[in-house]
């Protein structure tokens, strides 16, 4: 891979993917919307090119992948224009890399895995969303399948880490920081799963340099799991304060709903906080190799200290 490009580039995956592509001396175009941002996170990386646009105009697409060997699809949209444009923004992309013949690297995340796995989830389970947004994503893996681009796509679970701020995690670490009782969403006894962002970025890099890869679905799990209990812990150990946190459960999401459309839009994925999706990383070790996996301490500590920036 000599060059690549990275939709969604200010974005919480986006941006350690392209740190990490820059780091290992690939020519990499950063693409959003806001110029301003982009030149802010990219201006320190000498292999870095930003371009602005819009994912909604093939012919913006089309002109950033010229001469691209690898498109690497971070890219989202709120909840609440999933089911309106999600396809549209799909089918752009597939699009602009079968024009310009490019491969597809994709981060997605596990809603089309739907519940009820009592086990860690591997790639050979059945994917049965019981949720409108989990349909949809469970569509454009369809639509991807059915293109003729080589495409990888990834699962991963909630993101945190710098500037992954549309997530539950950043949510929790702003007030962390200010020292006021922080929100955490589901309930605090549950082990759940988080991934560290540059630990994702480097392994849907690694993933994208592998021809058997492509045409699959791989899962991409994070430094194992950690109760609200267990994180409480480990940020009072980081801060050197004592905290508190603020349970949410269904009934204050369906509340402030009331309020919020994209509140309205959370409430049929509470199932992933009182029931978590755990996901088996066993495929990609026996595969590929040894997966990226920060310890939870060393990656909250860092997050911290980029937001306090």
């Amino acid at each position: 891979m000599k060059k690549a490009l990275v939709l969604g580039a200010s974005g919480g995956m986006g941006y350690p993917i392209v740190k990490e592509l820059n780091r290992e001396g690939v020519q990499t175009i950063a693409f959003a919307r806001t110029k301003a941002k982009m030149e802010t996170l990219f201006a320190a990386m000498s292999n870095v090119k930003v371009i602005t646009g819009d994912i909604f105009q093939l012919s913006d697409l089309i002109r950033a992948s010229e001469g691209v060997d690898i498109i690497y699809h971070a890219a989202n949209i709120p909840y609440s224009m999933w089911q309106e444009k999600l396809s549209i923004m799909t089918q752009n992309i597939l699009d602009a890399a079968k024009i310009n013949q490019c491969k597809l690297a994709i981060v997605d995340n596990i809603y089309a895995y739907g519940q009820n796995h009592d086990r860690k989830v591997n790639e050979a389970a059945s994917k049965q969303p019981h949720t409108k947004k989990g349909r949809i994503r469970l569509q454009m893996e369809e639509l991807i399948t059915r293109s003729e681009v080589p495409a990888v796509r990834a699962h991963f679970p909630d993101f945190y880490g710098p500037n992954a701020t549309n997530t539950v995690m950043h949510t929790t670490l702003q007030n962390i920081i200010k020292n006021k009782k922080a929100m955490y969403v589901g309930d605090m006894s549950k082990q759940r799963e988080f991934i560290y962002t540059p630990d994702g970025a480097k392994a849907l890099i690694e993933l994208s340099r592998h021809e058997s890869a492509y045409g699959r679905c791989w899962n991409i799990p994070g430094a194992g799991t950690i109760s609200g209990h267990e994180l409480l812990k480990i940020l009072e150990k980081i801060t050197g304060n004592s905290h508190s946190f603020l349970q949410v459960n269904k009934g204050m999401i369906r509340l402030l709903s009331l309020f919020s459309k994209e509140m309205r839009e959370v409430i049929e994925m509470m199932y992933l906080y009182e029931k978590p999706v755990i996901l088996s990383g066993e495929t990609y070790e026996k595969e590929i190799g040894p997966l990226p996996q920060t310890p939870y301490a060393q990656g909250l500590t860092e997050t911290i200290n980029f937001m306090k920036k």
